[in-house]
């Protein structure tokens, strides 16, 4: 990196500083990659461990964007959903050590720091260093005025709630949220949501008083009533620049396909599929199912005689019956290369942020399965608001095999009125993530904005 010193001084050095989980990781990369396609003065590093280099090193990047790594001063990722609050804590509390010395030593000098919100420290760090932060918050803007706005659920005795005898009650008062029930707030009622809740309000805290800028993956056309709501009582400026999804690459990557996946090209699967026959289903990278609700879904799929591409990173050994002629199960797949593909009719997902916005980019219906934290009122999103999906999950209690089988056979009806209705919805609501990100679109703005504030305010 000592080379970088000769560097001319008109150079913007962004510093990005993800939580490391893959759903962050890949909103971070995105953004970053969002902001590097602007010019070829910005030069951002990208912080992450020693060992997530290993997982990611070899991605394809922009020239101006470089790797920098810390140790592994974090448990590994292999092993962190085993215990997720103690994972949380050790990311605030192990590596702004590391991180302040790598710092120090970049060249050229750092212009900005890009942090996700839900790690704390660099906001602090940034501050005692003269050095601006942009906090990126990678999901829905209604789920950061949730949190922003936390001491309005407590002041509505909405927390804490027994969600049993009370998740129905309606939630009718947070600023550019639609009315929701308390039973599709994020999951911070209980568990591991409960353990990690007021480390992530002191995140939410220290964005609104100490960072100078807020960015959001989500863009203005799909959430335009929280942004506004955000955007008039928020005392910094909020930027949103999404969809934060890799649509620059959508033309790359051909050659990669068939070498992650032992051989099999699911391209060419897809391409040999009638038009929207095909039901993709992704159980996320970090959260899965019980095994027994496992067993339900992959029956109720096979019942329902539904053609399927399934990704599972896991047990492909429990999917042996599920291959054929009617589907295919790889460990990997390009996701939004394959929601964008004519024979995708529906979408199969826990509701990550990551994955809602590539769907809805693609123009896709989902069928919802939520499992924890903003997945829940994500679902909600989609369901009730956008109406461009289904929700699977019930409440409470294993969704049967028989009940899976008929709802994903009336999803996957392309000559049903009503599914017709709804991918409609989702064709309008692709059009929509196109213009933001077109010349002159609201996110497009929103990054030209954003580096421009930053060069001229701190010295570019």
């Amino acid at each position: 990196m000592n080379s970088a010193k000769t560097e001319p001084s008109t150079i913007c050095h962004m510093v990005a500083m993800p939580y490391p989980g893959r759903g962050h990781i890949n909103a971070m990369m995105n953004s970053c990659k969002l902001l590097a396609s602007k010019s070829t003065d910005i030069l951002i590093t990208f912080v992450i461990t020693e060992e997530w280099l290993g997982f990611i090193g070899s991605d394809s990047k922009p020239a101006n964007i470089r790797f920098a790594t810390v140790p592994n001063c974090i448990p590994s990722e292999k092993g962190r959903g085993k215990d997720f609050a103690g994972f949380v804590k050790a990311v605030n509390t192990m590596m702004e050590e590391p991180f302040e010395e790598l710092l120090d030593r970049l060249e050229p000098p750092v212009k900005a720091i890009v942090a996700d919100t839900y790690v704390y420290w660099p906001i602090a760090l940034g501050n005692r260093k003269n050095i601006p932060v942009a906090s990126l918050f990678p999901m829905p803007a209604m789920v950061f005025s949730m949190f922003h706005h936390f001491e309005l659920i407590v002041q509505n005795r909405h927390f804490p709630v027994d969600l049993y005898e009370r998740g129905d009650e309606l939630v009718d008062y947070i600023p550019g949220v639609s009315t929701l029930r308390i039973e599709d707030l994020p999951s911070f009622t209980y568990g591991d949501g409960r353990l990690v809740l007021p480390g992530v309000l002191e995140c939410i805290s220290s964005v609104s008083k100490k960072a100078q800028y807020l960015l959001l993956t989500t863009f203005h056309e799909l959430e335009a009533e929280a942004i506004d709501a955000l955007k008039g009582n928020f005392p910094i400026p909020v930027y949103p620049i999404g969809p934060a999804i890799p649509y620059l690459e959508l033309e790359e990557k051909s050659a990669s396909i068939t070498n992650a996946n032992n051989g099999v090209n699911y391209i060419l699967w897809l391409d040999s599929q009638p038009p929207c026959s095909v039901l993709y289903i992704s159980m996320g990278s970090f959260l899965s199912v019980s095994n027994a609700q496992m067993d339900e879904i992959i029956g109720g799929i096979q019942d329902s005689g539904v053609r399927c591409l399934w990704v599972s990173r896991g047990e492909i050994g429990r999917f042996k019956d599920c291959s054929g002629d009617m589907s295919l199960v790889v460990p990997w797949c390009d996701q939004l290369k394959v929601l964008c593909h004519s024979s995708i009719g529906g979408f199969w997902t826990h509701c990550g942020w990551n994955s809602t916005l590539e769907a809805v980019f693609a123009g896709v219906p989902m069928l919802t399965f939520p499992i924890f934290w903003d997945q829940v009122p994500i679902s909600k999103h989609i369901v009730e608001d956008w109406k461009i999906g289904w929700k699977v999950k019930k409440d409470v209690g294993v969704v049967t095999r028989g009940e899976i089988s008929e709802l994903v056979k009336r999803f996957m009806d392309n000559k049903s009125d009503e599914m017709n209705a709804m991918k409609q919805r989702a064709k309008e609501l692709q059009k929509s993530s196109r213009r933001a990100i077109a010349k002159g679109g609201s996110s497009d703005a929103n990054l030209d904005a954003f580096i421009r504030n930053i060069s001229k305010t701190h010295g570019h």
